[in-house]
């Protein structure tokens, strides 16, 4: 998991060994990942380091196109739309809002978070793929951050692993974007491919 809160271990001044090509691009990105989302203003609580007892259900439901519900009333407010999803977490397959002391499980359709900007970005060198949500998460398309293709309701859908098992639903015109950064073949079944690369990631994914 690569967010804000993340530091590289075992760095060469404290081992004296040679750092891996795979550990130095990991630290790149996470140096990265750093100044950037310090930029945004944007810090992710330890959510993993919290173990709070269950607090049963509330009534907040996050739709299938990205809309938050509460008690039947559409939740408009970006600010508190970014509060919730700060502080989301997975487990066993269902979604919670978490803090120190409580953890209250939410209803979501699909995924809770969008990705609505798309972006290249050279770090050390090499091209990677940036995608940022509507709550200002900035994601590092990596192996441990992928795109891939999964059915909701028979239709294909794009998605990228954001963090704690947690993914962000690519919009449209997101992945339009990501389109222009990879190449389209064909298969010999006639089944569209998108390549895309990520610094050493390469991606295929059918569309």
């Amino acid at each position: 998991m690569i967010n804000e809160n993340d530091s590289p271990q075992n760095s060469l001044e404290n081992q004296g060994k040679t750092v891996l090509s795979d550990d130095k691009n990991l630290m790149n990105i996470t140096q990265y990942l750093k100044d950037v989302q310090q930029s945004h203003k944007r810090s992710i609580p330890p959510l993993e380091q919290w173990h709070p007892k269950h607090c049963g259900k509330m009534d907040l439901r996050v739709k299938a196109n990205g809309e938050w519900w509460h008690e039947g009333q559409l939740v408009k407010r970006q600010a508190l739309l970014d509060l919730f999803s700060k502080v989301l977490w997975k487990e066993d397959g269902k979604f919670y809002l978490k803090t120190p002391v409580e953890q209250i499980e939410i209803e979501v359709e699909d995924e809770p978070l969008l990705i609505n900007q798309a972006d290249q970005v050279e770090i050390e060198g090499k091209l990677y793929l940036q995608l940022t949500t509507t709550n200002q998460d900035v994601v590092i398309v990596d192996e441990e951050h992928p795109i891939f293709m999964r059915e909701y309701q028979g239709e294909l859908r794009p998605y990228v692993h954001v963090r704690f098992g947690i993914n962000a639903l690519i919009q449209r015109q997101s992945f339009y974007h990501l389109v222009n950064y990879g190449c389209l073949s064909e298969t010999e079944n006639g089944e569209a491919v998108l390549t895309l690369k990520s610094g050493d990631l390469v991606l295929h994914l059918s569309t």
